[in-house]
């Protein structure tokens, strides 16, 4: 199945375990350049805060079903939060109190 952004951000999310609505699609989170879809934010309350204090994550694997007029998710108490990327390590930071 092919959707849209543009299509995908004027459904609801329903979290189908309590019936409630948490909002329509604000964004979607992807890997680059992999291309690869972790999930979707939408305006809910409650669970992992990953934008900003009202954002909810919803891992890819939790939306069960994309339809005509909603999206359904099984959101349980907290979310995963989505993979954090693989960095290289960072420098330890220099000690100037040698330089003095």
């Amino acid at each position: 199945m092919e959707i849209s952004y543009s299509t995908l951000k004027t459904k609801e999310v329903i979290n189908v375990n309590d019936g409630h609505c948490l909002g329509k699609t604000k964004d979607i989170v992807f890997t680059y350049p992999e291309g690869k879809i972790l999930g979707i934010v939408v305006p809910g309350v409650g669970g992992f805060r990953f934008f900003n204090k009202s954002e909810l994550f919803i891992d890819l694997r939790c939306i069960v079903k994309i339809g005509d007029d909603v999206v359904l998710a099984d959101v349980k108490g907290k979310t995963p939060p989505p993979p954090k990327p693989i960095c290289p390590p960072k420098e330890p930071r220099r000690n100037y109190d040698e330089y003095e």
